[in-house]
């Protein structure tokens, strides 16, 4: 909104022009994101405590975590009005890819307000089934899927005729806005045409990244450190991917209006930070489900709509690393009638059960999370 106030003001007062610029409003969205969250977290805190809306711990779970019980949770909302406020503010409210990461996460995170409500207000220990959920994640993932793929197909310039899409015989998308290709690092000439399998390849991707994201936020501050890390790094790639200089010189792909998403991380960077002031250890508030499912729909929405898809194995590689813990752990565990690879999955609950102290647990996964993204960052000078 005040983007848009100001872009036109900049025609009269030239300083006003400096708005104009992503790398500004980024910086605004990130500071108007984590001062909301900030200021708003004691309130809320304060509203959970009154309304008796606190953690539920499992019987299964490590006995360290008991006295967490009774936290208050549901802090993904605090979250997720920061977020959207800051890009309310900041960004440009007529770019399509804003809004339907915006839009995405948001409903994602109704998925998990939805499970936190049941578990924590209704006292529903279980919440929502897997089921439900995961058909509920089909749904968003697929209708976002499903809008980039019209999108490469029907937008203004696109050589695709309609029923050719519909009817699915177009072979080849091709759009000045978007495109289906899958762009694989270190092969510049390897881009495959998914066509209307990007629907499933979006799913896969946004849904698999919400319920990764979901498993890490098990320790105070686990979760959003590396969703922090995370978005900064797509933040980086979401501004080279909207820059053609810069999208040319590193030979990645050019999508002229994704740029805008940059304003998007920054956003959730600072609603990041300003979570982490009162999510750190020992926490005052959780994310819960509303958080934890929003934030990994989030980076995973932002990995698609940037033409990033693939690294965000490497970028998000430590959500990666605690869902295979919990495949691995519960596939060999049927396979072998009771026998586990580790003391408890997800994998930061193996080291507590080893003796780790939770923040050391917490800070060496940060560690692990800047390095990940480094190497993902280095691989735009190897194509």
């Amino acid at each position: 909104m005040l983007y848009h106030l100001l872009y036109g003001l900049a025609d009269w007062i030239t300083p006003l022009r400096v708005f104009r610029f992503i790398t500004m409003r980024t910086i605004l969205a990130v500071l108007t994101a984590m001062l909301i969250a900030f200021l708003l977290g004691p309130w809320f805190i304060r509203k959970m405590q009154q309304l008796q809306i606190g953690q539920y711990i499992q019987e299964d779970g490590p006995a360290s975590h008991r006295n967490k019980a009774g936290t208050p949770t549901m802090g993904g909302v605090l979250i997720l009005v920061a977020v959207s406020v800051a890009c309310l503010l900041w960004g440009d409210l007529t770019n399509a890819f804003l809004w339907l990461v915006l839009l995405t996460t948001l409903l994602f995170g109704a998925i998990g307000l939805a499970d936190d409500w049941r578990k924590v207000v209704m006292k529903r220990n279980l919440g929502l089934t897997v089921k439900q959920k995961i058909a509920a994640q089909i749904v968003i993932a697929g209708a976002m899927g499903a809008f980039l793929v019209w999108l490469s197909g029907l937008a203004p310039g696109a050589s695709a005729d309609f029923w050719d899409v519909v009817l699915g015989r177009a072979t080849v998308f091709q759009s000045p806005y978007y495109n289906t290709q899958l762009y694989v690092p270190f092969f510049k000439l390897v881009r495959p045409e998914l066509g209307w399998f990007y629907v499933p390849f979006v799913i896969l991707v946004v849904a698999g990244t919400s319920n990764a994201v979901n498993l890490t936020d098990g320790l105070d501050g686990l979760a959003i450190g590396p969703v922090i890390i995370a978005a900064g790094t797509y933040m980086i790639f979401a501004y080279l991917t909207g820059n053609a200089k810069a999208a040319g010189y590193l030979q990645i792909a050019y999508m002229p209006a994704t740029g805008e998403v940059t304003v998007f991380c920054g956003a959730l960077v600072g609603a990041g930070i300003g979570f982490l002031w009162f999510n750190s250890h020992p926490a005052q508030v959780f994310m819960g489900d509303t958080g934890s499912l929003a934030l990994g729909a989030a980076l995973g929405a932002v990995a698609v709509v940037t033409k990033h898809e693939i690294l965000l194995v490497l970028v998000g590689g430590l959500f990666v690393i605690e869902a295979l813990s919990v495949i691995f752990q519960v596939g060999y565990f049927k396979a072998t009638n009771g026998k586990r690879i580790f003391l408890m999955a997800p994998l930061h609950h193996h080291f507590e059960h080893k003796g780790w102290a939770e923040s050391k647990v917490t800070v060496r996964f940060w560690i692990i999370a800047v390095v990940l993204s480094l190497l993902a960052l280095s691989t735009l000078k190897l194509r």
